[in-house]
């Protein structure tokens, strides 16, 4: 296998930086750049919590009609870390799910009847997830609106969670198991909420994305990962606790950037306003990393 050290390789989160909060589709120009960051050797992964099925809609299917460079490799974790797979200029490969990182499935349906009694006006349930449980906000719901039904939703979710004796944890809130083991998380973000393993998260994501572009013979010589919420530091985290050079992009820092032992960049540093967020931010970046290239 011959090594190669690209310049840079992108760690990037979905929602937020890629695809917009509010339709929940990744722009035309935005896959533009992400083909032709492929096309000069850059190593794209996604590290996401969302569903395989949402990245081959909104993004598989859209770069390979744009034309993804013929033996380029993109690899995607999905549903923070319990789900991925890799495509080529051929298609999908297989699709490998962390079995042991799944919800019990009676939960699932719990919560999938949930939805259905008591919140279906402002939320569906992802049929998509393959070890998450997940519910979304409808598009046509005001934010204000779904947040306030969202903390109800997510009161129930944790009762129904006890009723299974599964301990879970709620930003500061603890609701051990009878046997005192917190395995699950309640995680809201500003569109949905997931119901996970605590084993699950952007820093697992990281790890896999090492391994998968290992296997390929791929070191880079520095990553730059890209995320809207305080949780997506995580990828950055693990690289840089694992000697790697990072750099992390956040396209959402009104939501607070923490203090840490690397490069936190926004939107600022590219000369741009402080109203340049999610997407914008995150396609403006890309753009960047693309002209540094040439």
């Amino acid at each position: 296998m011959t090594l190669t050290q690209p310049s840079l390789a992108l760690l990037l989160d979905v929602d937020g930086p890629l695809a917009s909060p509010v339709t929940r589709r990744v722009p035309d120009d935005i896959i533009t750049t992400l083909i032709a960051l492929v096309n000069r050797g850059i190593p794209v992964v996604f590290n996401t919590g969302r569903s395989d099925a949402f990245i081959a809609e909104q993004l598989m299917v859209p770069m390979l009609t744009a034309g993804l460079p013929a033996g380029s490799v993109v690899h995607a974790i999905c549903e923070k870390g319990a789900v991925w797979f890799s495509f080529t200029a051929d298609g999908p490969g297989p699709i490998h799910v962390d079995a042991d990182l799944a919800m019990p499935a009676a939960y699932g349906d719990d919560i999938r009847a949930l939805v259905t009694r008591s919140y279906a006006g402002h939320m569906f349930f992802d049929e998509t997830k393959r070890a998450m449980v997940s519910v979304e906000q409808h598009i046509d719901v005001g934010s204000a609106s779904y947040l306030a039904e969202q903390l109800k939703f997510d009161a129930d979710a944790l009762a129904l969670l006890a009723t299974h004796d599964l301990g879970a944890v709620r930003l500061e809130h603890r609701a051990p198991a009878s046997a005192g083991t917190i395995d699950y998380r309640v995680d809201p973000s500003i569109i949905s909420t997931d119901i996970e393993s605590v084993r699950l998260g952007k820093d697992l994501g990281a790890s896999r994305a090492v391994e998968l572009l290992a296997a390929q013979g791929i070191v880079p010589q520095a990553w730059r990962t890209v995320g809207d919420s305080r949780t997506d530091y995580a990828m950055a985290d693990w690289l840089h606790h694992q000697d790697h050079s990072v750099e992390h992009v956040d396209v959402r820092p009104a939501e607070g950037v923490p203090s840490k032992p690397y490069p936190i960049r926004t939107a600022g540093d590219l000369g741009l306003g402080e109203d340049v967020i999610n997407d914008f931010s995150g396609g403006a970046f890309l753009k960047s990393w693309l002209d540094t290239l040439d």
